[in-house]
């Protein structure tokens, strides 16, 4: 499947997408195509699949949580900036700070993120635990195991919660969890994607959402 008829997917699952957004997400697959022949940033062999494997991937946060303006979402290990340029580019009124422990990428987000005229995106060049400040969610996608990222980030989140859904870690996961839902020993929710979307390589792919 080339990239504009995964686009054209895209936009069929999302509707009610301006203009704006269309044109930004409709950049994305060249921007990334030229920065992946510098550095490798996306697997050299999923790069023809951006859109669906990554970019849709990374939309799928939108059916758990819609974003409020002026709210705060931190991204940690967003590699090239997912899941954080998506969805940034769907609420450009909330607030997203993609951090990465590999600098190289880091530098590949910020120009990713300039070529879009994204101003709602800032990115750092530090490890999560490090990070300072205070979140409504903290958003990731197949960094570490749950335990893990909670115990990163889980004093990062906001106690007053301003969204349908309470504060807390949206991680975009797959494969079999169970053993590491257990690690959390904090309730949770899961979704599968594959009750939103039709697309095989969403099939085994899931959401996990542990509140604050």
């Amino acid at each position: 499947m080339t990239s504009s008829q995964q686009l054209d997917r895209i936009f069929a699952y999302f509707p009610d997408l301006t203009d704006r957004q269309k044109q930004q997400l409709a950049e994305l697959a060249p921007l990334y195509q030229n920065w992946n022949e510098k550095i490798n940033v996306i697997s050299r062999r999923d790069i023809e699949n951006i859109y669906l494997h990554h970019v849709l991937h990374s939309l799928a946060i939108t059916k758990v949580v819609s974003f409020n303006s002026g709210a705060k979402v931190l991204d940690v290990g967003t590699g090239g900036g997912f899941p954080g340029i998506p969805l940034a580019i769907l609420f450009p009124e909330t607030q997203f700070h993609l951090v990465d422990s590999i600098g190289k990428k880091i530098n590949v987000v910020k120009a990713v993120a300039d070529s879009l005229a994204l101003k709602n995106v800032s990115a750092e060049h530090i490890r999560a635990e490090k990070v300072k400040g205070s979140y409504d969610f903290i958003v990731t996608r197949a960094v570490a195991r749950l335990s893990v990222l909670l115990h990163w980030c889980r004093r990062k989140m906001k106690d007053e919660s301003n969204h349908s859904l309470p504060n807390g870690l949206i991680a975009l996961k797959g494969g079999d969890l169970t053993d590491e839902l257990k690690e959390t020993n904090l309730p949770y929710r899961l979704y599968e994607l594959s009750k939103f979307f039709n697309e095989d390589f969403l099939e085994t792919k899931k959401i996990v959402y542990v509140e604050r």
